[in-house]
């Protein structure tokens, strides 16, 4: 028979008196103590039962409590006990820090203290998995379990009392053990670290196997000093990636850590700032809490100073419970609001604050292990009364202080007067939750562990036939360790439990909220969870309760974000989260926030004034549709047209003397090449591509060379007509062999052999310009080799140069004769266009550099046309009375005249029809 199973009784109707106020007819009123028990699995009865029972006259069942009608707290044991063959022991805090000293240990220990309502989980979890394992036929099917629960001291000088008495009997006597048949297999202690070691001292000395359920303590894992000891929970290996992913999450990258002078506290830290450098997260201050002592005082101190000069909005908490229960009332109380405060565990304060006005000034975000809900739990709570667990001390209690019991200041109650609908899960649930807490299910799965490694112990003690008959005690608890280590088994909700801390599974992680209201009340919600296998944070933000008057997350950062189109620069001795923003420089954008470097625009594009995103480049060239395009070009064919007309004169008069004393051949070859120098630069003119980028400059060469080297010849002429005609000059042959004649062809020939050479080894190619202009893309020319530009554009200036200096050195010649000043200031001109070209083509960009060389190109062209032939075009058209013949190398007519007489016109006639012939100089009438 089960507990859930009924007694039937058959009871004498004389005893039996109708219960007054009852509506049903059957309803009676038992005035009997019954002292009988609820029979189990194996056979054996429990106090505190239900029982049915049938009245005589009716086959109506009735339901008859069990109680003891009055109780006393002060006469009652301060423990919660359920008789079993096999028993668990457990010390929890069961009641708030502090003793009222004015009551003795005996009469005031419990009585005075304010009692903490969320902790008595432990004891329900605690009862309800035994409950569980007895009614299971597969584990113990020969032993029930039981516990013994008594409230853990957490002042240090009395944490021993309560484990000794209840392990080794009353009597405070070392190493006796006043209980004559122990038949504790197993003590559970937490949740505190401090406490649980404290006891572990004691448990060790005698091999007593010791479970813990609070969170994984660094201290506890030390198995040299606790080899008896395990610890339920696993170890946070993933809550810095936990930390830092919430921190991304927000963007908080500006932060203070705050942690326990302990290993607690220590642990995290190397890990925790590795991860900060990976993610450019940036510590404002770091405090580390000395546990207790006066430093803890200056300590605090200095916190309060520390974090509300900090600029940082965000707090990390990490340590051990007790350790920073103090440091988080004081960062609650008195600190500057709008706080978010990020802890690793949940903190149970166990005063409640009334300073509330409405909400909290702080934002709590707690990390705590996720764990699955146990089938059956809420429902066994609701279930739970002092009528079913009469010998519990703390269900009583907490009945009595909840449901108004007694109206008396007397600790004795009558049941009676409880309400009899009252239940645990009336009570608010900022009091009293009855949703299994992460320690409970660590409760949860400790029993379980105890009860899967005896089951284990009796298997093996059964196949070895070392155990004869029992008598429901297992032998010594130290018999336990081995298969504690070893334990592996999977719990009803389907999770893997071991005691093995290398084979557990990292834990996930549940983001709980703290939703703060007037008066203390607190709503625990969870917002959000972490998965440390897929490293994946999933937050829900609308249901995080941020501070007073604000909706959105709050902020923290040393600097504000850089938008698009700046970057970040670092403050010279500060950490690198604090930066200045610096717009990007040209052509340079940043198109999204905080962007440690900017990034340039290809060449076909461009930033926009914003900086923040690349256009694309409109392409650009000297176009005839341009203004400029359009001038230049009208310039050229008005000039090469104009050229072209003097040539028609010139041809129309070939036979008068000016022609004729001008070297009628040369005068046509410069001509026809000025018109290829003015027709050249159209070249330059248009979208560029390959050919025209290489017919470009040696077109330029070549007709340039052409115009230089015929005025060079002309020149040449000029100086030899003067020079060698006298009679017996010696280089007379050089002037009657036509050696001027080939000054054309061999400069030509030179110049075409330096193109050759340029075209050979680096010719011209299309190229593009992305710099002279903002918003467009220049296609142009390159010289491939500015070597061989200059080399062209410097066999041009040197043979410019010698027609300057020839034509110079003539000037002296007579005055009827200006073909030499004509020359020297035509190629004046012409140096003095190129030197000025020179500089000015440097400086110039884009579209204006083509310009710049195409207007050289005409003003030169046009120096060399207007100075040697405008003078002539005006004798020939304006002033034909000055084209004729006087006589040759007369400084005046009547002296030329006198002086011709003079001589012998025999002489005379023999030269000069082969001068005429020769060099076509003639002399002419005065201009």
């Amino acid at each position: 028979m089960t507990q859930e199973s009924s007694l039937w009784l058959e009871l004498n109707p004389d005893i039996l008196t109708p219960y007054q106020g009852a509506e049903h007819p059957d309803v009676y009123e038992l005035k009997l103590e019954i002292k009988h028990y609820n029979m189990d699995k194996n056979g054996k009865f429990r106090l505190g039962s239900n029982f049915l029972i049938k009245t005589p006259n009716s086959s109506l069942p009735l339901l008859i409590r069990s109680c003891a009608g009055t109780g006393c707290f002060s006469t009652m044991k301060q423990q919660a006990h359920m008789d079993g063959d096999v028993m668990i022991a457990g010390f929890f805090p069961l009641y708030t820090l502090g003793t009222d000293r004015s009551q003795s240990d005996d009469s005031g220990d419990g009585q005075n203290k304010p009692f903490i309502f969320n902790t008595y989980q432990f004891v329900l979890a605690l009862a309800f998995a035994i409950e569980e394992i007895n009614e299971n036929p597969h584990i113990l099917h020969n032993l029930t379990l039981g516990f013994n629960i008594c409230n853990a001291h957490m002042e240090t000088w009395k944490t021993f009392k309560n484990p000794f008495t209840s392990l080794f009997g009353k009597d405070n006597l070392p190493n006796y053990s006043c209980v004559r048949v122990s038949k504790s297999i197993a003590v559970l202690t937490g949740p505190s670290g401090l406490l649980s070691s404290q006891i572990g001292i004691l448990l060790n000395l005698y091999r007593f196997p010791q479970l813990t359920f609070g969170p994984f303590d660094h201290a506890l894992s030390d198995h040299k000093n606790f080899p008896a000891l395990y610890q339920m929970a696993s170890k946070d290996t993933s809550i810095a990636i936990a930390l830092i992913s919430l921190l991304l999450h927000f963007s908080w990258n500006w932060v203070g850590l705050l942690t326990s002078q302990d290993e607690n506290g220590l642990w995290i830290l190397p890990e925790l700032k590795e991860e900060m450098d990976k993610n450019r997260i940036c510590v404002d201050f770091e405090l580390a809490i000395p546990t207790s002592g006066l430093a803890y005082v200056f300590k605090v101190m200095a916190l309060y100073k520390q974090i509300n000069k900090s600029s940082a909005n965000v707090l990390i908490i990490h340590g051990d419970n007790e350790a920073l229960l103090d440091m988080v009332r004081c960062i609650e109380q008195f600190l500057v609001k709008g706080k978010v405060c990020i802890m690793n565990s949940q903190l149970e304060f166990t005063m409640r604050r009334k300073y509330f006005v409405l909400g909290s000034l702080h934002v709590p975000l707690i990390f705590s292990h996720h764990h699955p809900d146990i089938l059956g739990f809420t429902d066994f709570v609701k279930a739970v009364n002092p009528f079913k667990y009469p010998e519990d001390f703390f269900l009583a209690r907490l009945w009595f202080l909840s449901f108004n019991c007694s109206d008396s200041e007397s600790d004795c109650v009558t049941w009676e007067n409880c309400p009899h609908e009252a239940s645990l899960d009336l009570l608010p649930g900022h009091i009293f939750d009855t949703t299994m807490s992460g320690d409970s299910y660590h409760i949860y799965n400790a029993v379980y562990a105890v009860a899967q490694a005896l089951h284990e112990l009796l298997l093996h003690q059964t196949e070895a036939q070392t155990v004869g008959k029992r008598e429901g005690a297992v032998t010594s608890p130290a018999q336990l360790h081995s298969f504690l280590k070893n334990i592996q088994f999977h719990n009803t909700a389907g999770d893997q439990v071991t005691l093995d801390e290398k084979r557990k599974l990292e834990a996930d992680y549940d983001i709980v909220n703290i939703w703060n209201f007037p008066e203390g009340l607190e709503l625990e919600v969870k917002v959000g969870k972490f998965s440390p296998y897929a490293h994946q944070l999933s937050l829900s933000e609308d249901m995080v309760h941020w501070a007073i008057g604000t909706i959105e997350p709050t902020q923290s950062a040393c600097s504000e974000s850089c938008g698009p189109g700046f970057r970040k620069s670092p403050q010279e001795e500060k950490a690198a989260c604090c930066f200045d923003c610096t717009p990007c420089s040209e052509n340079e954008i940043a198109n999204g926030s905080d962007m440690e470097q900017c990034m340039k625009c290809p060449d076909h594009q461009y930033a926009n004034t914003e900086r923040n995103q690349c256009l694309p480049r409109a392409a650009r060239f000297l176009t005839y549709e341009e203004p400029l395009g359009m001038a230049l070009a009208c310039m050229a064919l008005s000039l090469s047209t104009l050229t072209t007309v003097v040539l028609g004169v010139f041809v129309k008069h070939k036979n008068t003397p000016i022609v004729k004393a001008n070297n009628q051949a040369l005068s046509y070859i410069l001509l026809i090449s000025l018109i290829f120098c003015f027709l050249c630069s159209l070249l330059f003119i248009g979208r560029p591509n390959t050919s025209t980028c290489i017919l470009q400059q040696t077109t330029f060469g070549v007709v340039f060379t052409v115009a230089v080297s015929a005025v060079l010849a002309k020149t040449v002429t000029v100086v030899l007509a003067f020079k060698v005609t006298s009679p017996g000059r010696r280089m007379r042959w050089l002037m009657l062999s036509g050696a001027p004649n080939f000054i054309i062809p061999i400069c030509t020939l030179i110049q075409v052999t330096l193109c050759g050479i340029w075209l050979g080894t680096s010719p011209p190619f299309i190229d593009t310009d992305a710099h002279s202009e903002h918003d467009h893309l220049i296609i142009l020319c390159n010289k491939g080799s500015l070597t061989a530009f200059y080399c062209v554009l410097g066999y041009l200036g040197f043979l410019a140069l010698v027609s300057f200096t020839l034509a110079f050195l003539a000037r002296n010649l007579p005055n009827t004769f200006n073909e030499a000043k004509f020359l020297t200031f035509s190629m004046l001109l012409f140096c003095i266009v190129w030197l000025t070209f020179l500089p000015v083509y440097h400086s110039a960009k884009g579209e204006v550099m083509v310009a710049v060389e195409i207007f050289s190109i005409l003003v030169s062209s046009a120096g060399l046309l207007g100075c040697i032939f405008a003078p002539k075009c005006y004798i020939i058209l304006l002033r034909p009375d000055r084209n004729f013949l006087l006589g040759f190398r007369d400084r005046s007519p009547t002296h030329t005249h006198i002086h011709t007489h003079t001589h012998t016109h025999t002489h005379i006639n023999l030269q000069k029809n082969r001068l005429k012939e020769t060099c076509g100089v003639y002399r002419l009438a005065p201009m």
